[in-house]
């Protein structure tokens, strides 16, 4: 019999506590940690051991989604969990389960629940039925109340190492190289690098990613070309999602289609953010090595070559990082990407 969080690549602390948990779950969980690290992956999995015991055909229709007793809660639309869904979702807890001991609810994008919705379920959190477990998946605690994500037994997954999503790769039969190359421009996030791994578009990705330093110019129109072509360098790596979506779509059955077009929208939005941020780290990572080659500290990026890395000043170099990882946060505040990138290049740019 497969262990159910073998192909669980890095989090072995979260494994770990989640093995422990099995025979005696919380009546509610916390999956927090940025996008791209696998949380509903390893939801599913711990959702799967938590029905299913030992019995391996279950555990696949878990995993799948398609087992009765695993109720997956969605935003409605392109945005949120409403209040209604919220109500919804509290009736059926209160409900038997269908075949197995106890019933799995899953908020798959738990940062997507407005305060209404959160207080409807807050009740059941504090009263749950035995019979009953929710899994809430979010990037940070922050994005629930307080009074919610403390009812919560908060599993925190953290980046992973370089070398270890690389091994995690070549152990589930990627290429070795391709491996490298995909835990490279992933960011610590091993979801993303599973996504990534059959691409062989990601090292093209990282090097335009890479060559911009040594690009930028202090004129605004050479900033909006550089945000082009870092756009186009993401739209390969986001061509595998699309064609399984549109797979997903030919066989969805009659009466999904608007429901499951909103959740792929939400997907792909997910996909490109995580391409955005992994390409400023990447960015952000050539400024820290150029200081810290100049000033006799290790490089993380020792593919690049020793005198790109010198053009820049120390001093100049650590600014210019601070000013990538500024224009993260304007990405997670919503800012469009291209535009964001168009700022970003034009300042590093005027300093050059």
């Amino acid at each position: 019999m497969a262990d159910l969080f073998d192909d669980v690549i890095g989090h072995r602390h979260v494994v770990a506590l989640l093995r422990d948990e099995i025979r005696a779950p919380a009546q509610a969980y916390l999956f927090t940690g940025p996008t791209g690290a696998g949380k509903s992956m390893v939801a599913r999995r711990f959702a799967a051991a938590l029905l299913c015991g030992d019995d391996d055909a279950c555990r696949r229709r878990v995993v799948r989604g398609i087992h009765p007793d695993v109720v997956v809660v969605e935003p409605e639309g392109r945005t949120a969990i409403t209040v209604e869904q919220a109500r919804s979702t509290v009736a059926l807890a209160s409900l038997a389960p269908l075949e197995a001991d106890r019933r799995v609810f899953v908020f798959e994008e738990g940062g997507a629940m407005n305060d209404e919705a959160a207080n409807a379920l807050l009740k059941t959190l504090e009263e749950p039925t035995p019979s009953t477990v929710f899994l809430i998946i979010t990037e940070s605690e922050d994005d629930l109340p307080e009074t919610v994500a403390s009812r919560c037994r908060t599993v925190v997954f953290g980046r992973v190492g370089e070398a270890e999503v690389a091994d995690g790769l070549a152990r589930l039969g990627v290429d070795p190289v391709q491996a490298e190359h995909a835990a490279r421009i992933s960011g610590g996030r091993p979801g993303l690098a599973l996504a990534l791994a059959t691409q062989p578009e990601v090292a093209e990705f990282r090097r335009v990613w890479l060559s911009l330093p040594l690009r930028l110019s202090e004129h605004p129109g050479d900033a909006f070309l550089l945000a082009d072509e870092v756009m186009a360098a993401a739209e390969p790596l986001l061509a595998a999602l699309r064609d399984r979506q549109q797979e997903e779509e030919a066989a969805a059955p009659e009466g999904a289609g608007r429901a499951l077009k909103d959740r792929h929208e939400r997907e792909l939005r997910r996909a490109t953010a995580a391409l955005s941020v992994s390409g400023l780290e990447i960015l952000a990572g050539f400024y820290r090595d150029a200081a810290a080659a100049q000033l006799g500290a290790a490089v993380r990026n020792p593919d690049i070559p020793a005198p790109a890395l010198t053009r820049i000043a120390p001093a100049r170099a650590v600014r210019n990082a601070g000013r990538v990882l500024d224009a993260i946060d304007s990405l997670q505040a919503n800012q469009r990407p291209q535009l964001a990138f168009a700022a970003l290049f034009a300042d590093l740019g005027a300093g050059a």
